[in-house]
């Protein structure tokens, strides 16, 4: 019996009418030695599952709905492998970036790995709103998580099953990458970044993505994560907010007063009560912030992180 070079890695590809392109895709992961290509279809109203099974892949029909709602039931119900790479269905990451990809956690530098699009990316295969949403997306991620993976929305990713494991991920659609890049930094997951080529999506396949809406979900997920993981941005960003709009308005009081002896008491203390929450809120984040680290400093005391 031969012995796969790749039998510690599930193929994980979740799908949503794929069906021009998943064909190929399994069968090049196929091709490159990959015996185990998982395919988990969201319902497609196409021939996805058909095609990924003639062309050699395991398919199974996640429960419910979204990327993020078949990553996470794919790898606790369907995967067994100790190592997963995961891709989308569409065409544009190739078998041949999988070596890269898989090297740093069979050598133990890493538990998880980022492929980086922006490293070879191909001339039509973003737009220049997703290239600008997402150089926006990645510098957010830095300064509230302060990690800099290069490309936390990259859709191939591979990760030990261990490592995922100990992630909490609760995102159902795109926001999963997002997710779990917050928490390889949150949860200090040894975590690389390697280039990998991006290739436009072929003619005749259509994106499920919506840049706006999908883009406002991913930055509302990173501002939501700050609350755990960096609760001095996001408490003094509220409080930072609260006071510099307290200060506008009691300025605004002030000068009324001065120059037309005009008086507003309302607005007096509407001004007064929010300089005084976004000061509260300013103090809250720093102490915060001074519980959390005293928090990760005892469990790397004790080794459980």
């Amino acid at each position: 019996m031969t012995v796969s070079a790749f039998d510690d890695v599930t193929v994980l590809v979740p799908t949503l009418n794929e069906a021009a392109t998943i064909g190929d895709v399994v069968t090049d992961f196929r091709a490159a030695g990959f015996d185990d290509v998982l395919v988990v279809d969201g319902g497609s109203t196409d021939d996805t599952r058909e095609v990924a099974r003639e062309a050699g892949a395991r398919v199974v029909t996640q429960s419910g709905s979204g990327k993020g709602q078949a990553v996470r039931e794919a790898v606790a119900k369907h995967v067994d492998a100790p190592n997963v790479l995961m891709l989308d269905g569409d065409g544009t990451y190739r078998a041949e970036d999988a070596d890269a990809m898989l090297d740093p956690l069979r050598s133990g530098a890493a538990d998880h790995v980022i492929g980086n699009r922006f490293a070879d990316m191909r001339s039509g295969a973003m737009t220049a709103l997703n290239r600008l949403g997402n150089r926006l997306i990645n510098g957010a991620f830095g300064v509230i998580h302060g990690e800099s993976f290069g490309d936390i929305l990259s859709g191939y990713r591979a990760f030990t099953r261990a490592s995922f494991e100990r992630m909490h991920l609760t995102a159902d659609g795109f926001g999963i990458e997002t997710e779990m890049a917050v928490e390889c930094a949150k949860r200090e997951i040894p975590t690389t970044v390697v280039p990998i080529t991006y290739l436009p999506r072929p003619s005749g396949s259509n994106t499920n993505l919506h840049p706006v809406r999908d883009g406002g979900i991913i930055i509302l997920e990173l501002y939501r994560r700050a609350k755990t993981n960096n609760p001095l941005f996001y408490f003094g960003s509220i409080g930072a907010a609260s006071t510099i709009v307290g200060g506008m308005v009691a300025a605004y009081v002030g000068v009324e007063w001065v120059t037309r002896q005009v008086s507003h008491e309302v607005l007096a203390v509407v001004a007064a009560f929010a300089i005084l929450v976004g000061v509260q809120l300013l103090m809250f984040g720093v102490l915060a912030d001074l519980i959390l680290s005293l928090h990760r400093e005892r469990l790397r005391e004790d080794g459980t992180e």
